[in-house]
């Protein structure tokens, strides 16, 4: 059996026709998902970008212990294992953070290839290099990075298809910046002027310059990639199929979290920079807080599996599952460290129920501390992280400041647009108890778990 693992950042879950979004052109991913076993139910583990793929290549709850850091050689890695077993381990990814500052997630990968400037960060930070704009040396489609990443895997397959192998692919598209061909925006913004919309990490209406036209308009053009991911996804899939491999290669889609686009009083971002006491304008140089709704915390993943039946997955599964359900899939043994839980009887017969709760949350700080995150670059905190509980039924926004936590009945509120937790706050204590179990289980510095003991209502 061979795996392909297809990681594309940012893509939220609501944006795919096969969870229900028929305003969004992934006819692609459609296809794919009606080969498919649907998950329904996944959330994120780890947030953001580099803690979540440390949960994906150690199946374990990351965000107890380590922040956006490089990855310990202590760690049990799923390419590291695989490899020991024969498998050509390979990787192709755009998003830019793998080898950085030595991060080593390259660990365990045979063959690693990096498609270079996704972000040149150079000496204005994170922002310079969120403000500019590559599109002037691109001549062709096939020059943006995510087309560029899927290029490559195609090479490599091509070349390499007849070995066993797991191949891994990580496309940074959709994240911002979203810069995709005119002609993708233009399918969802017919008079689109080509600007690309900075990311605030705020409420729009706090920042200078910024309209509720503006942020329809970078959600436009964040369609627009998610439209050129599905579209490259497209041609990789036809590849495979070309080459025989749907009858012995095992092929995961997912993301590693969301976005938001004015949702929830107006966020236009993942996260909250802190404002400035003077002006009220966000900074960033001070994380504020993330809060973590469905449009962040619940992520797409479809697994395709030769002479498996299509199907959906309604049962709660979370990110550190991915890694055991892989090393079961290849009939390996699960290391004892992996916190994680197979899905493959899940796959294999749906009616089988899945976990109790799922946790969301950024590494654990308290307010004051650094926190290293989005770039890999130190910021003090404002706040205590927060962190989101979701049940079958609820979901609880953990705030350990009075009065900020949130709860929603998600059955009846999908958009989490009422809370109710004044109106049900033994609901709210109850989820409360499961984010401290799980601390308690996870063995989370005694700093952190004792100022998130109480629920404040």
């Amino acid at each position: 059996m061979n795996i392909i693992w297809v990681i594309s950042d940012t893509f939220r879950r609501d944006h795919l026709g096969a969870y229900g979004n028929t305003n969004i052109h992934t006819p692609s991913l459609d296809a794919f998902a009606s080969k498919s076993v649907r998950f329904d139910r996944h959330y994120i583990a780890s947030f953001p970008t580099m803690p979540a793929r440390a949960d994906y290549l150690t199946g374990r709850w990351t965000m107890s212990y380590m922040q956006w850091e490089p990855l310990s050689r202590d760690e049990v890695l799923l390419p590291t294992l695989l490899a020991k077993k024969g498998l050509h381990t390979a990787a192709v990814v755009d998003t830019p953070f793998y080898t950085r500052r030595s991060m080593n997630y390259d660990t365990g990968f045979q063959t690693f290839i990096e498609i270079p400037g996704q972000l040149d960060i150079g000496k204005g930070g994170m922002k310079n290099a969120l403000q500019g704009d590559v599109r002037d040396a691109w001549r062709y489609e096939s020059d943006c990075f995510a087309p560029q990443t899927f290029i490559r895997s195609m090479r490599w397959l091509e070349k390499h298809y007849k070995e066993e192998f797991f191949l891994y692919i990580d496309t940074w598209d959709p994240h911002e910046p979203w810069d995709a061909p005119s002609y993708y925006t233009a399918l969802y913004d017919s008079e689109y002027d080509g600007e690309i919309v900075r990311p605030l990490y705020g409420y729009w209406q706090d920042a200078p310059g910024y309209t509720e036209e503006k942020i329809k308009k970078a959600h436009a053009t964040y369609c627009g990639e998610v439209t050129m991911v599905d579209t490259w996804f497209g041609y990789f899939l036809r590849l495979v199929e070309n080459l025989g491999l749907m009858e012995n290669t095992a092929i995961i889609f997912t993301s590693d979290h969301g976005y938001y686009f004015g949702e929830h009083d107006g966020l236009f971002g993942k996260m909250v920079f802190a404002k400035d006491k003077e002006t009220g304008i966000p900074k960033t140089g001070v994380w504020s807080h993330s809060p973590f709704y469905e449009e962040v915390t619940a992520i797409p993943f479809m697994i395709y599996i030769p002479n498996i039946s299509a199907n959906t997955y309604n049962g709660l599964t979370s990110a550190v599952d991915f890694m055991p359900t892989v090393m079961d899939l290849m009939g390996l043994e699960i290391p004892s460290v992996v916190e994680g839980h197979s899905l493959l009887p899940m796959i294999k017969n749906p009616s089988l129920p899945g976990r109790e709760y799922v946790v969301s949350a950024h590494p654990f700080i308290n307010a004051g501390e650094s926190l290293r995150s989005v770039d890999g670059l130190d910021r003090e905190t404002e706040k205590d992280s927060t962190a989101t509980v979701t049940t079958d039924e609820w979901t609880l926004l953990y705030n350990t400041e009075p009065g900020l936590s949130e709860l929603y009945h998600l059955p009846s509120d999908r958009r989490q647009e009422k809370n109710v937790i004044s109106d049900h706050s033994d609901v709210a204590h109850e989820l409360h108890q499961l984010l401290v179990k799980y601390m308690q289980e996870t063995n989370i510095a005694p700093d952190i778990l004792e100022r998130r003991l109480e629920l404040l209502l």
